[in-house]
Protein backbone atom coordinates (compact mmCIF):
# COMPACT_ATOMS: atom_id res chain seq x y z
CA UNK A 1 0.00 0.00 0.00
CA UNK A 2 1.30 3.08 -1.51
CA UNK A 3 0.18 6.81 0.13
CA UNK A 4 -0.39 9.24 -2.27
CA UNK A 5 -0.67 12.86 -1.81
CA UNK A 6 -1.58 16.13 -3.70
CA UNK A 7 -1.07 18.76 -1.03
CA UNK A 8 -1.82 21.42 -2.90
CA UNK A 9 -5.66 20.29 -4.10
CA UNK A 10 -6.09 18.61 -0.54
CA UNK A 11 -6.39 15.00 -1.60
CA UNK A 12 -5.20 11.92 0.53
CA UNK A 13 -5.10 8.29 -1.96
CA UNK A 14 -3.96 5.16 -0.94
CA UNK A 15 -2.90 3.05 -3.52
CA UNK A 16 -2.66 -0.39 -3.67
CA UNK A 17 -0.51 -2.38 -7.14
CA UNK A 18 -2.48 -5.67 -6.47
CA UNK A 19 -6.17 -5.47 -7.78
CA UNK A 20 -7.20 -8.78 -6.50
CA UNK A 21 -5.46 -12.05 -5.84
CA UNK A 22 -6.18 -15.55 -6.70
CA UNK A 23 -3.60 -17.91 -4.26
CA UNK A 24 -0.71 -16.34 -4.49
CA UNK A 25 -1.07 -15.22 -7.94
CA UNK A 26 -1.59 -11.43 -7.55
CA UNK A 27 -3.26 -9.54 -10.36
CA UNK A 28 -2.19 -5.90 -10.76
CA UNK A 29 -3.99 -2.11 -11.64
CA UNK A 30 -1.02 -1.54 -14.25
CA UNK A 31 -1.96 -4.97 -15.82
CA UNK A 32 -5.89 -4.37 -15.85
CA UNK A 33 -5.18 -0.40 -16.78
CA UNK A 34 -2.86 -1.30 -19.40
CA UNK A 35 -5.59 -3.90 -20.97
CA UNK A 36 -8.39 -1.46 -21.20
CA UNK A 37 -7.02 0.67 -23.10
CA UNK A 38 -5.88 -1.89 -25.57
CA UNK A 39 -9.41 -2.59 -25.64
CA UNK A 40 -10.94 0.69 -26.25
CA UNK A 41 -7.86 1.87 -28.62
CA UNK A 42 -8.79 -1.25 -30.85
CA UNK A 43 -12.45 -0.54 -30.26
CA UNK A 44 -11.93 3.12 -31.08
CA UNK A 45 -9.72 2.16 -34.44
CA UNK A 46 -12.54 -0.61 -35.50
CA UNK A 47 -15.51 1.67 -35.14
CA UNK A 48 -13.34 4.34 -37.41
CA UNK A 49 -11.74 1.92 -39.74
CA UNK A 50 -14.01 2.48 -42.52
CA UNK A 51 -13.13 6.27 -43.19
CA UNK A 52 -9.80 5.24 -44.07
CA UNK A 53 -10.77 2.54 -46.44
CA UNK A 54 -9.51 0.01 -43.90
CA UNK A 55 -11.85 -3.02 -42.68
CA UNK A 56 -12.17 -3.57 -39.03
CA UNK A 57 -10.81 -6.98 -39.24
CA UNK A 58 -7.85 -5.96 -41.07
CA UNK A 59 -7.18 -3.73 -37.74
CA UNK A 60 -7.78 -7.00 -35.69
CA UNK A 61 -5.43 -9.00 -38.21
CA UNK A 62 -2.91 -6.47 -37.19
CA UNK A 63 -3.39 -6.42 -33.63
CA UNK A 64 -2.85 -10.68 -33.04
CA UNK A 65 0.79 -10.10 -34.43
CA UNK A 66 1.34 -6.16 -33.35
CA UNK A 67 0.31 -6.84 -29.74
CA UNK A 68 2.33 -9.39 -28.55
CA UNK A 69 5.35 -8.08 -30.85
CA UNK A 70 5.26 -4.61 -29.07
CA UNK A 71 5.29 -5.65 -25.24
CA UNK A 72 8.40 -7.86 -26.83
CA UNK A 73 9.78 -4.65 -28.57
CA UNK A 74 9.20 -2.65 -25.41
CA UNK A 75 10.87 -5.22 -23.07
CA UNK A 76 13.77 -5.61 -25.32
CA UNK A 77 14.28 -1.61 -25.88
CA UNK A 78 14.58 -1.54 -21.86
CA UNK A 79 16.74 -4.03 -21.69
CA UNK A 80 19.22 -2.92 -24.38
CA UNK A 81 19.24 0.52 -22.86
CA UNK A 82 19.18 -1.18 -19.21
CA UNK A 83 21.71 -4.22 -19.26
CA UNK A 84 23.33 -4.18 -15.78
CA UNK A 85 19.55 -5.21 -14.39
CA UNK A 86 19.55 -8.25 -16.45
CA UNK A 87 22.97 -10.38 -15.61
CA UNK A 88 23.70 -12.20 -12.96
CA UNK A 89 26.67 -11.18 -10.92
CA UNK A 90 29.10 -13.50 -13.36
CA UNK A 91 28.67 -10.65 -15.69
CA UNK A 92 26.47 -13.31 -17.92
CA UNK A 93 22.67 -12.92 -19.22
CA UNK A 94 19.70 -13.67 -16.64
CA UNK A 95 16.95 -15.64 -18.56
CA UNK A 96 14.65 -15.46 -15.74
CA UNK A 97 15.03 -11.82 -15.23
CA UNK A 98 14.65 -10.99 -18.57
CA UNK A 99 11.50 -12.80 -19.17
CA UNK A 100 9.91 -11.42 -15.56
CA UNK A 101 7.62 -8.21 -16.00
CA UNK A 102 5.92 -8.25 -13.22
CA UNK A 103 8.20 -4.97 -11.60
CA UNK A 104 8.05 -3.28 -14.42
CA UNK A 105 10.61 -2.82 -17.13
CA UNK A 106 8.63 -1.75 -20.64
CA UNK A 107 9.60 1.13 -22.60
CA UNK A 108 6.83 3.20 -24.59
CA UNK A 109 9.23 3.73 -27.50
CA UNK A 110 10.37 0.27 -27.77
CA UNK A 111 6.64 -1.16 -28.20
CA UNK A 112 5.76 1.42 -30.93
CA UNK A 113 8.83 0.72 -32.80
CA UNK A 114 7.90 -2.61 -33.03
CA UNK A 115 4.66 -2.31 -33.20
CA UNK A 116 4.90 -0.11 -36.22
CA UNK A 117 7.09 -2.89 -38.16
CA UNK A 118 4.65 -5.13 -37.68
CA UNK A 119 2.07 -3.04 -38.71
CA UNK A 120 4.22 -2.62 -41.94
CA UNK A 121 4.51 -6.20 -42.23
CA UNK A 122 1.12 -6.93 -42.20
CA UNK A 123 0.03 -3.92 -44.42
CA UNK A 124 2.43 -5.25 -47.57
CA UNK A 125 0.85 -8.87 -46.81
CA UNK A 126 -2.62 -7.64 -47.01
CA UNK A 127 -1.69 -5.24 -49.62
CA UNK A 128 -3.29 -2.27 -47.78
CA UNK A 129 -1.16 0.77 -48.15
CA UNK A 130 0.39 1.55 -44.75
CA UNK A 131 0.41 5.60 -44.28
CA UNK A 132 -3.48 4.66 -44.35
CA UNK A 133 -3.63 1.71 -41.89
CA UNK A 134 -0.80 4.34 -39.41
CA UNK A 135 -3.33 7.27 -39.82
CA UNK A 136 -5.95 4.69 -37.76
CA UNK A 137 -3.68 3.15 -35.62
CA UNK A 138 -3.14 6.95 -34.23
CA UNK A 139 -6.23 6.87 -32.90
CA UNK A 140 -5.53 3.49 -30.99
CA UNK A 141 -1.64 4.55 -29.64
CA UNK A 142 -3.12 7.63 -28.25
CA UNK A 143 -5.71 6.15 -26.36
CA UNK A 144 -3.29 3.24 -24.77
CA UNK A 145 -0.84 6.14 -23.79
CA UNK A 146 -3.61 8.14 -22.29
CA UNK A 147 -4.79 4.77 -20.05
CA UNK A 148 -1.11 3.44 -19.64
CA UNK A 149 0.32 6.49 -17.73
CA UNK A 150 -2.29 5.67 -14.97
CA UNK A 151 -0.96 2.31 -14.31
CA UNK A 152 2.40 4.18 -13.85
CA UNK A 153 0.48 6.06 -11.14
CA UNK A 154 -0.94 2.77 -9.41
CA UNK A 155 2.53 1.72 -9.76
CA UNK A 156 4.15 4.82 -8.07
CA UNK A 157 6.43 5.63 -10.96
CA UNK A 158 6.91 7.96 -13.92
CA UNK A 159 7.23 10.56 -11.33
CA UNK A 160 9.45 13.64 -11.92
CA UNK A 161 11.65 15.98 -9.97
CA UNK A 162 10.99 18.41 -7.08
CA UNK A 163 8.59 21.11 -7.49
CA UNK A 164 6.24 23.29 -5.05
CA UNK A 165 3.32 23.52 -7.98
CA UNK A 166 0.32 23.73 -7.16
CA UNK A 167 -0.49 20.33 -8.47
CA UNK A 168 2.79 18.73 -6.88
CA UNK A 169 2.44 14.85 -5.99
CA UNK A 170 3.70 13.95 -2.46
CA UNK A 171 5.06 10.67 -2.40
CA UNK A 172 8.18 8.58 -0.32
CA UNK A 173 10.93 7.71 -2.17
CA UNK A 174 13.59 5.78 -0.10
CA UNK A 175 11.95 5.79 2.82
CA UNK A 176 11.83 9.82 2.47
CA UNK A 177 8.74 11.82 1.56
CA UNK A 178 9.04 14.68 -1.49
CA UNK A 179 6.47 16.68 -3.68
CA UNK A 180 7.33 15.78 -7.11
CA UNK A 181 6.05 16.86 -10.82
CA UNK A 182 3.25 14.12 -11.59
CA UNK A 183 4.98 13.73 -14.83
CA UNK A 184 2.61 10.49 -15.12
CA UNK A 185 -0.09 13.26 -15.37
CA UNK A 186 1.36 15.80 -17.80
CA UNK A 187 1.84 12.76 -20.10
CA UNK A 188 -1.77 11.41 -20.23
CA UNK A 189 -3.15 15.00 -20.47
CA UNK A 190 -0.83 16.00 -23.59
CA UNK A 191 -2.10 13.15 -25.37
CA UNK A 192 -5.92 13.21 -24.36
CA UNK A 193 -5.12 16.87 -26.00
CA UNK A 194 -3.66 15.26 -28.83
CA UNK A 195 -6.25 12.81 -29.39
CA UNK A 196 -8.68 15.53 -29.36
CA UNK A 197 -7.08 17.26 -32.06
CA UNK A 198 -6.81 14.27 -33.96
CA UNK A 199 -10.75 13.62 -33.61
CA UNK A 200 -11.67 16.91 -34.52
CA UNK A 201 -9.07 16.86 -37.53
CA UNK A 202 -11.23 13.51 -38.81
CA UNK A 203 -14.99 14.84 -37.84
CA UNK A 204 -13.64 18.00 -39.89
CA UNK A 205 -12.70 15.63 -42.68
CA UNK A 206 -9.16 17.84 -42.89
CA UNK A 207 -6.91 14.94 -44.32
CA UNK A 208 -5.44 15.86 -47.37
CA UNK A 209 -2.90 12.66 -47.56
CA UNK A 210 -2.35 9.07 -45.94
CA UNK A 211 0.07 9.34 -43.35
CA UNK A 212 -0.47 12.55 -42.26
CA UNK A 213 -2.70 11.83 -39.14
CA UNK A 214 0.33 9.38 -38.36
CA UNK A 215 2.98 12.17 -38.56
CA UNK A 216 0.87 14.40 -36.65
CA UNK A 217 0.72 12.06 -33.92
CA UNK A 218 4.49 11.30 -34.14
CA UNK A 219 5.12 14.84 -34.11
CA UNK A 220 3.34 15.59 -31.37
CA UNK A 221 3.83 12.61 -29.20
CA UNK A 222 7.46 13.67 -29.37
CA UNK A 223 7.69 17.28 -29.27
CA UNK A 224 5.20 16.44 -25.59
CA UNK A 225 7.62 13.20 -24.45
CA UNK A 226 10.69 15.58 -24.94
CA UNK A 227 9.88 18.07 -22.16
CA UNK A 228 8.47 16.02 -20.25
CA UNK A 229 10.86 13.24 -19.89
CA UNK A 230 13.19 16.02 -19.29
CA UNK A 231 11.38 16.24 -15.72
CA UNK A 232 11.73 12.69 -15.24
CA UNK A 233 14.47 11.11 -12.87
CA UNK A 234 13.75 7.73 -14.16
CA UNK A 235 14.83 8.00 -17.80
CA UNK A 236 16.48 5.17 -19.59
CA UNK A 237 19.87 7.21 -20.49
CA UNK A 238 21.83 6.47 -23.48
CA UNK A 239 24.39 3.50 -22.37
CA UNK A 240 27.07 5.77 -20.45
CA UNK A 241 25.97 8.90 -21.30
CA UNK A 242 23.81 11.92 -19.67
CA UNK A 243 21.64 11.09 -22.65
CA UNK A 244 18.01 10.56 -22.06
CA UNK A 245 17.50 7.62 -24.42
CA UNK A 246 13.33 8.67 -24.75
CA UNK A 247 14.20 11.92 -25.33
CA UNK A 248 16.62 11.96 -27.91
CA UNK A 249 14.40 9.34 -30.03
CA UNK A 250 10.85 11.71 -28.87
CA UNK A 251 12.76 14.92 -30.08
CA UNK A 252 14.41 13.42 -33.24
CA UNK A 253 11.07 11.58 -33.82
CA UNK A 254 9.25 15.06 -33.67
CA UNK A 255 11.62 16.96 -36.00
CA UNK A 256 11.43 13.81 -38.40
CA UNK A 257 7.94 13.74 -38.83
CA UNK A 258 7.14 17.76 -38.96
CA UNK A 259 9.86 17.83 -41.81
CA UNK A 260 7.93 15.22 -43.45
CA UNK A 261 4.81 17.05 -42.88
CA UNK A 262 6.03 20.08 -44.75
CA UNK A 263 7.57 18.33 -47.61
CA UNK A 264 4.55 16.68 -48.05
CA UNK A 265 2.17 19.78 -47.66
CA UNK A 266 4.64 21.77 -50.11
CA UNK A 267 3.33 19.18 -52.78
CA UNK A 268 -0.14 20.20 -52.29
CA UNK A 269 -1.44 16.92 -51.82
CA UNK A 270 -5.29 16.22 -53.29
CA UNK A 271 -7.78 14.85 -50.91
CA UNK A 272 -8.69 12.28 -54.38
CA UNK A 273 -5.74 10.40 -53.89
CA UNK A 274 -6.67 8.95 -50.10
CA UNK A 275 -6.84 5.75 -50.62
CA UNK A 276 -10.45 5.41 -48.58
CA UNK A 277 -10.99 7.86 -51.99
CA UNK A 278 -9.33 5.59 -54.48
CA UNK A 279 -11.34 2.57 -53.21
CA UNK A 280 -14.36 4.12 -53.35
CA UNK A 281 -13.76 4.89 -57.05
CA UNK A 282 -12.62 1.55 -57.71
CA UNK A 283 -15.72 -0.37 -56.15
CA UNK A 284 -18.12 1.99 -58.17
CA UNK A 285 -16.35 1.64 -61.88
CA UNK A 286 -16.34 -2.52 -60.29
CA UNK A 287 -12.14 -2.32 -60.68
CA UNK A 288 -10.01 -4.29 -58.73
CA UNK A 289 -8.48 -3.17 -55.47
Amino acid sequence: MSTVTFPGLGLTLHLNRVAFSIGTFHVYWYGIIIALGFFFGVAFCCTQAKKFGIKPDDILDMIIFAAPGGIIGARLYYIFFNPDLYRNPDGSWSLEACLSTRNGGLAIYGGIIAGVFIAWLVARYKKIPFPALADVCAFGLLIGQIAGRWGNFMNVEAYGGPTDLPWRMGIEVGGEYMEVHPTFLYESLWNLVGFCLLVWLLRKGIRTFDGMYFLLYVAWYGLGRGWIEGLRTDSLYFFSTGIRTSQMVALLSCVVAVVLLLCKMRTHPSPEALYVNRKKRMEHTGEEN
